[in-house]
């Protein structure tokens, strides 16, 4: 599979007749079966355009991150498909959606899974150990994208030994090593405490608006969401306001 190529921010004017960049059309998630059945979304139909910052809000158990997993195409839906630019996911082999994850996807999520014993440069460049690129490149890469987030000169220190914000910026700089077109973040300041929260969330507006990458932000605070060019609602599974649905945009 040839992944296609990050789509450009789209004008106000023209935006309207382009394929979104990703979309949901009736999605639904459910665990286990019959009567016991739990069902996570029920008929959630969303478009996310190339280059907007979206939020997804919701009260812990709404659903918010089953549909984050299913846009990013880490989880199948039950119900209804996930689209890639027009191209229906279900449609692609594992192997292309492992190429497709990791070309074009970057994420951010509560916890930081990095490798505690390995430096935070190992633990940047892992997606380009992933994806094949010889070492001198994935470090050079590396490199370049501890610069954009203030840490380069932590590059040979162990994961372990960074602080808590610093952390959060390890992760944002792999999510970023790849050049990625979609940043998924997951609750990315919940962890943190409100000064360290503050910086790590304007490190990622900041990179949005300087490289226009798409922006898909989960999160139960309002403040974080009200940043967004849009937010939607989830409450218990389905789409409880969303502001394109009605016709309007902020």
């Amino acid at each position: 599979m040839r992944v296609p190529a990050p789509t450009a921010q789209p004008s106000a004017a023209g935006s309207e007749a382009r394929t979104p960049l990703l979309r949901a059309v009736d999605v639904s998630r459910s665990y286990g079966r019959g009567e016991a059945a739990f069902h996570a979304l029920r008929g959630i139909t969303l478009d996310i355009r190339a280059g907007e910052s979206l939020a997804v809000v919701g009260r812990s158990g709404s659903g918010k991150s089953t549909l984050m997993h299913l846009l990013a195409l880490l989880d199948r839906p039950t119900g209804g498909r996930v689209e890639i630019e027009g191209r229906d996911a279900a449609s692609l082999r594992a192997s292309e959606l492992n190429l497709l994850r990791n070309k074009r996807f970057g994420f951010v999520f509560q916890q930081f899974f990095l490798t505690a014993g390995q430096s935070v440069l190992e633990n940047v460049s892992l997606p380009l150990v992933i994806a094949g690129m010889p070492p001198k490149e994935r470090d050079r890469r590396a490199m370049h994208a501890l610069d954009s987030v203030g840490l380069a000169d932590k590059a040979r220190s162990r994961a372990n030994d960074l602080s808590g914000g610093q952390k959060q910026r390890v992760v944002i700089a792999r999510a970023l090593v790849n050049e990625p077109s979609v940043i998924f973040a997951d609750e990315p300041t919940g962890n943190l405490d409100t000064t360290t929260g503050a910086q790590v969330e304007q490190l990622l507006f900041d990179l949005h608006a300087q490289r226009g990458i798409t922006l898909v932000v989960v999160t139960h605070d309002a403040a974080l969401a009200a940043r967004c060019d849009r937010a939607v609602t989830i409450t218990d599974g389905r789409i409880a306001d969303d502001p394109d649905a009605a016709g309007g945009r902020r």
